[in-house]
């Protein structure tokens, strides 16, 4: 998959706003950046919408691992280098359900198992990645609301149809994507400055190539696709939008066969602070509802805060995982205190952009 640019613009727990140039055409210079926003605020409309519209086009079971998956971002890097490795790469079917029954992942991370380009953008975008699952977790509605007002743009632009990759069809009003009768899921690549129409939020915007042009192509606002991943896989379809309630539903049979012990309560998927594996929590919100459920004091794998700094107020991220390795190996660097890296969407954006002409987020 090509390499994602997320635009550095969203001011995220605290973080001042960067705007690219790039959002406007090469040779613009890059306005005034915005003032930060309080650590209480949520999330405005235009920093959702910039935050989903990579993967607000996917179909809606792969959408619902995405989303979940995010709020788990150790378990999201130890997967992907788990599948990384030459002698998970190749499995398939029962011999990927077996193999991965002992990892103590999240169904949703262990869904994303068959899907490593997936993976591998939210390692790469770790910043990304964290800064959705906070979002999904402190706003889950306006996250659902986001990814349905740009799926209604994306159908008013032309760009999202039902297709023989997947079914796009209307439920009281809400947008649904499902892939067709088959056993194979087809994973979307797209523009999203071009696949929405004219981007409402030019300081907003979803992210950039490197160069880009300046204005959408024909063939820019199309959607293309990957080769296709071959189904079943026991951990799919764990759960689905319930989008008129905002919620995600979980399919208990599914869950207790494949996660046993972990079960929520009732048919909606609740986060587990368990899973978190000590990443502290960087919203308010979060940090409030959830920073009980974790370690106390809080910590990540052995990382402290230092110098009287407590997660959740002054620190605005958690540490970083990409440079750790897979497996037992991540487990163990951050045990042994890995610095963090900078602001969320700090420096820029994310790196590995393309060259003008090119298609793709990947």
């Amino acid at each position: 998959m090509k390499s994602l640019r997320l635009l550095a613009a969203a001011a995220l727990m605290g973080i001042s706003a960067i705007v690219s140039a790039a959002c406007l055409g090469q040779d613009a210079p890059p306005p005034a950046p915005q003032a930060a926003v309080p650590a209480s605020a949520p999330l405005t409309q235009p920093q959702l919408d910039q935050l989903v519209a990579p993967v607000a086009l996917y179909d809606d079971p792969l959408l619902a691992d995405i989303l979940t998956a995010s709020t788990y971002p150790l378990e999201v890097v130890e997967a992907h280098r788990w599948v990384s490795e030459p002698d998970n790469a190749g499995l398939k079917g029962d011999a990927l359900t077996t193999a991965l029954a002992g990892q103590s992942w999240d169904p949703s991370v262990k869904a994303l198992v068959p899907f490593p380009d997936v993976l591998e953008n939210m390692d790469s975008h770790l910043d990304w990645t964290e800064s959705l699952g906070e979002a999904f977790l402190a706003q889950q509605g306006d996250v659902m609301d986001a990814v349905q007002r740009l799926r209604h743009q994306a159908e008013t632009a032309g760009t999202l149809k039902s297709s023989p990759q997947e079914t796009v069809a209307s439920d009281g009003g809400d947008v649904t994507i499902s892939s067709p009768p088959s056993d194979v899921i087809y994973v979307p690549d797209y523009d999203p400055w071009c696949a929405y129409g004219p981007w409402p939020y030019p300081i907003y915007g979803p992210y950039y190539y490197a160069p880009w042009n300046g204005y959408c192509g024909p063939d820019d606002s199309l959607v293309a696709w990957d080769a296709g991943v071959f189904l079943p896989f026991a951990y799919w379809g764990w759960g689905d939008f319930d989008w008129h309630n905002h919620h995600i539903r979980i399919d208990r049979g599914r869950y207790d066969r494949y996660h046993p012990g972990h079960e929520p309560a009732g048919n909606v998927w609740q986060h587990d602070p368990t899973h978190r594996a000590g990443v502290p929590y960087g919203n308010p919100r979060n940090v409030q509802q959830f920073r009980p459920a974790q370690e106390s004091p809080p910590s990540f794998r052995g990382y402290e805060g230092r110098d009287g700094d407590t997660f959740g107020s002054s620190r605005s991220s958690a540490p970083a995982f990409e440079s750790f390795g897979s497996g037992q190996e991540t487990r163990m660097q951050s045990e042994r205190g890995q610095s963090s890296r900078g602001g969320m969407f700090g420096g820029g954006g994310f790196g590995g952009g393309h060259g003008g002409g090119s298609r793709g987020h990947r």
